[in-house]
């Protein structure tokens, strides 16, 4: 364990609650404690066994002023979080109170921890490795039961335990290319041939392939799915955002251009977590506000990940649908067409032959009528319908899916140089730089400042 000095952090989100904590970690916790802590039972934290919550007050140590009434948690590593001692302090969940404890515990001898401090001691002590730290907070930022589910799975250290595989099988092959390099006439040694060096090699590729065909989904679970909702004015779409979200949080009205800016919402549509956003309808306008909406509205439509494509079914298709079926040719969209309680006056099969292979759904939002079939649409276009999260280890971090990509690139160099009879020592090179890369994954070799921006993002106190 490294010798670090002792931070402390309020853990919990500021504002009133009922509950707030005070954290501490390092070798002076329970000394800094146990000065300002004064038990019912007049024992001092000293002599009390770990792993045990106890009842009493904060007292400032230079005038006897008790600032709060707390329970305290005492942990001693290396059982604990961060592998140090730690210290939690259950005090009463208004700003004041907390902020006056962690006040006093500075001024007793604790530094404000930076953010994430708490989780990058575990990983810099050897409790967790880089990749489940950053699950951490994967964990923390989950929309979605299937997000959350990903994240316990990477911080149980499924995909540790597998990069980790990957990398014993690559560093025996290297031993094995090493020992037939220096110790040729060694008869009983097993003969690194291009053969078997391919075969290995192969291997290791294909499991890095199937960990990055699921990258895709695994960030979609992790960051949400950017979906736009386009259309002409007054299609309803701020009706399909408020049903989807259940709640009022577009303004719906009958007058066309009535949503003037874009309004952003996250929603669980069947475990997918989508980055809704309403824009204003796309059309010519002399308004100078709804035509900054509208600017707006064309740079979101480049950005989305998916597209939902609102037609009225009781308006023929007009130009500017047509030029909306246009600027979304190439992209994921869904048709839908609402408004299916009133008369038809859209020509379904021309909307059909535009969408081409795209889903079209009806809906009748007045009458909350076709949002299941949209939800099975949405996660029938990214998953198939069904997201194995308990079988698949998902690979959802930015980070870990650019290295495995040069990972990937590396293994297929190595194995191109031994297809084309490249010396075995020239291939070498490539694997034990896939080898770096695996690495650089669960933190093995990667550099202190990386470290420092990672934790960076932490939230402060975890």
């Amino acid at each position: 364990m490294l010798d670090f000095d002792t931070i402390a952090a309020i853990s919990t989100p500021m504002g009133e609650g009922a509950i707030a904590i005070v954290r501490l970690s390092g070798e002076e916790a329970v000394s800094i404690a146990d000065r300002i802590f004064k038990s019912v039972s007049n024992k001092s934290l000293n002599e009390v066994p770990s792993h045990t919550i106890h009842y009493g007050h904060i007292v400032d140590p230079k005038n006897g002023q008790t600032i709060e009434e707390v329970m305290l948690s005492i942990m001693k590593g290396p059982k604990t979080f961060t592998r140090e001692d730690i210290i939690e302090i259950n005090c009463h969940g208004g700003i004041v109170s907390v902020n006056r404890v962690l006040q006093l515990v500075l001024a007793n001898g604790a530094r404000l921890a930076e953010p994430g401090e708490f989780t990058k001691r575990a990983f810099l002590n050897g409790r967790i490795d880089l990749s489940q730290a950053e699950a951490v907070m994967d964990l923390i930022r989950a929309k979605t039961d299937k997000a959350m589910n990903v994240a316990i799975g990477q911080m149980e250290g499924r995909l540790s335990n597998l990069i980790r595989r990957l990398r014993q099988e690559i560093l025996e092959t290297l031993a094995h290319v090493e020992v037939n390099i220096d110790y040729p006439e060694y008869d009983d040694v097993e003969e690194m041939t291009h053969r078997v060096l391919i075969e290995k090699a192969t291997r290791v590729r294909n499991e890095i392939d199937n960990l990055l065909q699921t990258s895709q989904q695994g960030k979609i679970l992790r960051e949400g799915l950017a979906t736009v909702i386009v259309g002409r004015p007054n299609v309803g779409k701020s009706s399909l955002l408020n049903s989807l979200v259940q709640d009022t949080k577009a303004i719906v009205t009958d007058i066309p251009g009535t949503t003037r800016d874009v309004i952003e919402e996250y929603v669980n549509v069947r475990g997918v977590p989508l980055r809704l956003v309403d824009t204003a309808g796309i059309r010519e306008t002399e308004d100078i506000v709804e035509r900054i909406g509208v600017e707006r509205s064309r740079q979101y439509l480049k950005e989305a990940d998916l597209i939902l494509l609102v037609l009225n079914y009781n308006e023929e298709l007009t130009a500017e649908d047509r030029k909306l079926f246009e600027a979304v040719k190439g992209m994921d969209y869904i048709v839908i067409v609402n408004k299916t309680d009133l008369e038809q006056k859209l020509d379904m099969e021309e909307v059909k032959n535009l969408a081409g292979s795209r889903s079209v759904v009806t809906t009748s939002l007045l009458q909350e009528q076709g949002i299941s079939e949209l939800e099975e649409a949405i996660s029938s276009l990214f998953f198939m319908g069904t997201i194995e999260s308990q079988d698949l280890t998902y690979l959802s971090n930015t980070r870990h899916i650019a290295l495995l990509a040069q990972a990937q690139n590396a293994i297929n160099e190595a194995i191109e140089g031994i297809e084309s009879g490249i010396p075995i020592d020239i291939v070498q090179i490539d694997l034990t730089r896939t080898w770096e890369l695996l690495g650089e994954i669960i933190g093995d070799a990667v550099h202190e400042s990386l470290i420092d921006q990672l934790f960076s993002q932490f939230c402060l106190g975890k």
